[in-house]
């Protein structure tokens, strides 16, 4: 009972306070609703990209892959830094200078209508197929665990005749996924913004207390030090951040796939980044992402470590990898402490879904209803339309998510289908930013090029034969290469008639943050001592693929 009052106490708490910062904001124009009227600072934009980001596909996914890999699987965060530092000094002022609200609005100011209409819906499709369903199945998983949710339905499964973890997740997802739309479609992206944020301070503490506590129990009567001594006793070969080949994250992808994968999500993912387009000018988004990045540097420390203490916990109990992080919370906190983590828990899952649900219905809006069906439509005819959308695909993904039930690792099966329209976009952006000539053809052909080939070479015989015969991550690595190629390609034989020029819009002061380059630098070489600390590349030479 202390456990769900204290939950139901916190979770409470930021709603209100939510509320009161927010209530006066503008919610009816698609300045002030799709992009907090471009009026967000510095740690309102660190706050919610790091929320955003650390949802429960990261506490639960993540934490699930270090408790069957060990420590190499920190290469999701360390490498997510150098993705950060490329956004603030590269994609971010490029981005600000044409003064979209979107991804696709970009690519359509640089190629053409047809490609913004494209790119709106493989991002749309993604999301309600892929990004929402994995939020939301992987939050319910965490709260059944943390709060022991099965225990809590009495004699209902039996009434039902649904198994209790099958009616626990259902009501848990459906739970989740109406307050965050609430959240996200009556609110917009500021009240998103707030919310992050206030649940961040929760979510690092509540993180860093797992990993707390959790060596806590493991040293037993040495305390914390005796934990962190029977880790290293008991698990010193999985305390390298080196993979080898058999694990989820060999060496050698890491400058293929993962690399990749990072620099799309942190620099033209329209869920992560939109809080970035809001920013009040260059400086101030340059100075949020890259707090971010040094933010980042903390992430192992509740994201992996807590993963490897269950792993010694409980893996002789056959403890399944998803199931995991829950375990290890409801067994190492007080239970005043696990309601306000559950708390938290209940924020970074919202925080991800509102995120993803507000930027789909910003691509739906701007994107589509405004762009391409009702170009006359009204400021408060497109926030509504938004809102309508928002429920239809928000009530898809929560019908979604409980399918997902069968998926051996929620985080393996996430990176692999963010390939399938990650690369394609990613390739587009890139080309587009680096090139003047590369004709709006070209970039037509990559997105559907790449949205079929990925998933073809994952499903369909005999590709998925070849595919499997090398990494996955290799895999989308070479995929990027060829499309970029094409485009080049393309462009060498039907070029532009006219270079590309940007203008700058005047949307935002887009003086850049003088310490940028130098706060930057230090955040890479950061990252290269801390991986370089924990690696043992022995690990390299004994095993193949």
């Amino acid at each position: 009972m202390t456990t769900l009052l204290s939950f139901l106490f916190f979770t409470g708490l930021v709603g209100l306070l939510t509320w009161i910062i927010t209530r006066k904001d503008d919610h009816d124009s698609s300045q002030g609703y799709f992009l907090a009227g471009r009026s967000l600072t510095f740690p309102l934009i660190a706050g919610s990209l790091l929320l955003t980001n650390l949802s429960t596909e990261q506490l639960v996914g993540l934490n699930g892959a270090a408790y069957i890999d060990g420590l190499c699987v920190m290469v999701w965060e360390v490498v997510c830094v150098v993705a950060l530092v490329f956004m603030a000094w590269f994609f971010l002022p490029r981005f600000l200078k044409s003064g979209v609200a979107t991804v696709p609005q970009y690519l359509e100011i640089r190629f053409d209508h047809q490609t913004q209409v494209i790119t709106n819906l493989i991002f749309l499709t993604a999301y309600v197929a892929i990004l929402l369903p994995i939020i939301l199945y992987t939050g319910a998983k965490g709260m059944i665990g943390i709060l022991d949710v099965t225990s809590m339905l009495g004699d209902l499964p039996e009434m039902t005749g649904i198994a209790p973890e099958t009616l626990a997740l259902w009501i848990i997802v459906w739970m989740v996924g109406i307050i965050g739309s609430i959240y996200a479609l009556f609110g917009g992206l500021r009240t998103v913004a707030v919310s992050d944020t206030l649940n961040g301070i929760g979510l690092l503490t509540g993180g860093l207390l797992i990993t707390y506590f959790g060596f806590s129990q493991l040293g037993g009567t040495a305390g914390v030090m005796g934990g962190i001594d029977t880790l290293i006793e008991q698990q010193r070969n999985r305390l390298n951040s080196v993979g080898p080949a058999q694990s989820s994250v060999p060496f050698s992808t890491i400058f293929s796939g993962i690399f990749l994968l990072n620099l799309f999500y942190w620099t033209t993912n329209q869920q992560i980044i939109q809080r970035t387009f809001g920013a009040s000018s260059l400086a101030e988004g340059q100075k949020g992402v890259l707090l971010t990045g040094a933010l980042k540097l903390l992430g192992p420390l509740y994201l992996v470590v807590p993963g490897m203490i269950a792993y010694s916990m409980f893996h002789a109990e056959g403890v399944k990898a998803d199931d995991a992080y829950g375990l290890l919370v409801r067994n190492t906190l007080p239970a005043s402490l696990t309601g306000f983590f559950a708390a938290a828990m209940i924020g970074a899952i919202l925080s991800s879904f509102n995120s993803a649900l507000n930027s789909a219905c910003t691509l739906f809006s701007l994107g589509l209803f405004k762009n391409v069906f009702f170009k006359d439509a009204s400021d408060r005819a497109v926030v509504r339309s938004g809102v309508v959308f928002g429920w239809i695909i928000a009530i898809a993904a929560m019908c979604i998510a409980p399918l997902l039930a069968k998926t051996a690792s929620i985080f393996d099966y996430l990176q692999k289908m963010n390939g399938i329209y990650f690369i394609p976009i990613f390739a587009v952006v890139l080309v587009g930013m680096l090139s003047k000539r590369v004709p709006p053809l070209a970039a037509k052909i990559a997105l559907i090029a790449g949205f079929v080939v990925i998933p073809a070479g994952y499903f369909l015989p005999p590709l998925d034969t070849i595919v499997a015969s090398m990494h996955e991550f290799h895999f989308l690595g070479l995929v990027f290469a060829w499309l970029v190629i094409l485009m080049l390609v393309v462009g060498e034989i039907s070029p532009s008639e006219k270079e590309f020029v940007q203008h700058d819009v005047g949307a935002v002061d887009m003086t850049p943050w003088r310490h940028a380059k130098a706060v930057g630098i230090v955040l890479i070489l950061i990252v290269f001592m801390i991986y370089l600390t924990f690696a043992d590349f022995s690990v390299l030479e004994p095993f193949s693929r």
